[in-house]
């Protein structure tokens, strides 16, 4: 089964901008795949949409950056668990770390 971050973020995020320069590294250490999906990049976030909204319907409660680790994510995807909010490297190594044990 193979794991993919799907980063929801937006070009006007500091946090989603300061989290770039390590959040896709620390994925693919952790042996997942690593999307960025900005907001304003309409053509990759009509192919993840759908992923957001099931996690999200109407993007309430959601962080800046939204992580969700998900398998299938073009196909018939599910979601194994999501990170919000911006955090330190090593926080976002754990929490993700925590996430995939439960798969």
């Amino acid at each position: 089964m193979s794991l993919v971050v799907l980063k929801f973020s937006s070009e006007d995020c500091g946090t989603c901008h300061r989290m770039s320069h390590y959040d896709a590294r620390v994925s693919e250490e952790l042996g997942c795949s690593f999307v960025s999906v900005m907001l304003q990049d309409t053509v990759t976030y009509r192919r993840y949409r759908k992923v957001l909204m099931a996690q999200y319907p109407n993007k309430e409660g959601m962080g800046w950056p939204t992580y969700l680790l998900v398998t299938d994510p073009e196909g018939e995807f599910e979601i194994h668990g999501e990170l919000k909010g911006g955090m330190p490297k090593g926080d976002f190594r754990t929490r993700l770390s925590a996430l995939m044990p439960n798969l």
